[in-house]
């Protein structure tokens, strides 16, 4: 499964936002920078995720965006469907032939088992995967 850049990058904004949970709302220049993304990209993300109510936004001197939820409770699935739609095969014509439902089948049953590991990922397993990684990265052992 490949996944679209926004998918990819809003996963990645929404884990910088649980590894800064507690800290109060963060400017969204920080998260581009610290995970390497367009700021202006991240930008346009927030207005998906804040419909879905995965984030909230305050705005002024010390505003930023910070996740509606507590981590633990927000699955790499809902942010992913919040900002590309629900994951699923393609529909088929009624008339389909036979071997365009049995690739749909393949695709139907494919798509189930990526929405059930999508759906068992939190963003706080995330974020500890993304600490653990960066620890062993500096020459730690974990």
């Amino acid at each position: 499964m490949r996944g679209s850049a926004k998918g990819r990058y809003g996963l990645q904004f929404m884990v910088e936002l649980a590894l800064q949970t507690g800290h109060g709302p963060i400017q969204v220049e920080a998260v581009a920078q610290r995970q390497a993304l367009p700021s202006k990209f991240l930008r346009v993300l927030l207005g998906p995720l804040k419909a879905a109510g995965l984030v909230k936004v305050q705005r002024g001197p010390n505003g930023g965006c910070e996740l509606a939820r507590h981590p633990s409770h927000i699955t790499a699935l809902e942010v992913l469907e919040a900002l590309e739609g629900r994951l699923g095969p393609a529909s088929l014509p009624p008339d389909a032939t036979p071997g365009a439902r049995a690739v749909r089948d393949l695709w139907t049953r494919s798509t189930e088992a990526a929405r059930a590991v999508l759906r068992g990922a939190t963003l706080a397993d995330l974020a500890f995967k993304q600490q653990a990684i960066e620890v062993d990265s500096q020459g730690y052992s974990i």
